[in-house]
Order: C-alpha cells, then sequence, then structure tokens
C-alpha cells in the first residue's frame, strides 16, 4: 500500500499582521505582556486567563488551577520592548510546531507592532482559517490598553 504525503501547503500556515499604536514601544511593549497574559481573552471576548513568563525559557500557559492547564510554549527570545518570541505548539492540541514573533519598531507617532505565525503540522480541515480570526482582536486590546491615558 502506497501512502500518499500532504502537500507542504496543507502543512504550513504563515500569517503576518501588522497594527500601529499611538505609543510608545516601552508602553506598547508592557500593553502585549498583560494581553497575552493575564488579561487575556478567548473567544467573544470570554476571559482566559493566561501567565506569561517574560524571559528566555519562560512559559506560556493557560493556568487552570490545582495543577492543572495547557502549555502554549516558551519564550525564545525576548528584547524589551522589541521582540517577543515563543515557540511551541500554542493553543492547538495535535502535532504541530509554532513559531509566534512580535516585532515592535518606533514609527512617527507610535509604535508598529508586526505579528508573524508560522506552523508546521497536521492540522485538521479548517482550522488554519480559524486561527488567524484571533490575531486582530489581541491587537485591538493591546492597541487599547497602551493608548490609555
Amino acid at each position: 500500500m502506497t501512502a500518499i504525503a500532504p502537500a507542504i501547503e496543507n502543512l504550513s500556515l504563515n500569517i503576518t499582521e501588522e497594527v500601529r499604536v499611538r505609543s510608545s514601544p516601552t508602553a506598547t511593549f508592557a500593553a502585549l505582556l498583560e494581553e497575552m497574559g493575564r488579561s487575556n481573552e478567548g473567544h467573544n471576548g470570554a476571559p482566559m486567563p493566561m501567565v506569561l513568563e517574560p524571559w528566555p525559557g519562560g512559559r506560556w500557559f493557560r493556568d487552570l488551577g490545582d495543577n492543572n492547564g495547557h502549555l502554549w510554549g516558551h519564550v525564545q527570545a525576548i528584547k524589551q520592548p522589541t521582540l517577543l518570541e515563543i515557540t511551541g505548539p500554542l493553543m492547538m492540541s495535535f502535532a504541530v510546531a509554532s513559531n509566534l514573533q512580535y516585532r515592535l519598531t518606533q514609527v512617527d507617532g507610535g509604535t508598529l507592532i508586526t505579528l508573524r505565525h508560522t506552523a508546521l503540522g497536521l492540522f485538521p480541515d479548517g482550522y488554519r482559517e480559524a486561527l488567524s480570526q484571533g490575531w486582530p482582536n489581541l491587537f485591538d486590546r493591546v492597541r487599547r490598553r497602551a493608548e490609555q491615558p
């Protein structure tokens, strides 16, 4: 019996998003850490507090209490306030490896955040498309928090 391997485009994910924030890179980076951490929200704005340990090797996980939870990844690189890079399965509970990069650049009038999410794995049908839906919500929350007076 011959097995047919899926095409590489069916095994990969590549999302790039950008947002401008009217705040300094330092304030924007702090807002990003908060919104990815304890202030994180899930689908339809449901609270989904996470723990993000902001140092190399630090964990990013959902803490459900009593030593229960979900590991989303580890901090691969951090250079405050310009880079946060995480590697791991993220929110996916199947055979996948992700690299998530947030790059913050000072621009006229504030900060440009560039997100790049690259993943390789065995994605269930329709899952790759759904993954791109959550990033704009996170960006909106980061922008609101960072732009507060």
